[in-house]
Order: structure tokens, then C-alpha cells, then sequence
């Protein structure tokens, strides 16, 4: 008898771990943020920016993500 316990118990171990393994997570979206100038000069514009996201639910780095690139006058 403890050998049929022990070949469910494995069983159902190892049928609970591969749905483990198969579930995601979702996915974070990027906001992507691409100015011309230097991070300086619109800095205050950046913090109404997140101010804006934040109203509308999304926090930096909790559930969204914001990825800056500043050309910083060189449009090479």
C-alpha cells in the first residue's frame, strides 16, 4: 500500500510543478521617451510627464517601465 502512495504523491507532484512552470507572468509595457535636447532643460516636463501616468495608474517601475534616450543637441 505505501508504494501506490508514494507513485500518487509523485505524481501529483510533478503534474502540480509542471503547471508551475508553464504559468508567466505578464508582461511590463515601456514607455519610451525620446527628446532632442538635454534631460536638464525638461526636467520639470519628465516630472509632469510621470505626474500624468501616475493619475492615470501607472507607477514607474511598479507596473510600467520609462526608458529615456536625450540627444542632447547631437542628432548624429
Amino acid at each position: 500500500m505505501r508504494r501506490r502512495e508514494f507513485i500518487t504523491l509523485v505524481g501529483t507532484a510533478a503534474a502540480t510543478w509542471s503547471r508551475a512552470a508553464h504559468a508567466q507572468q505578464p508582461a511590463i509595457p515601456v514607455v519610451g521617451l525620446l527628446h532632442g535636447a538635454s534631460q536638464e532643460k525638461f526636467a520639470a516636463n519628465v516630472a509632469a510627464f510621470k505626474q500624468g501616468l501616475s493619475q492615470t495608474g501607472f507607477i514607474d517601475g511598479k507596473n510600467v517601465t520609462i526608458e529615456y534616450r536625450w540627444a542632447n543637441g547631437e542628432y548624429d
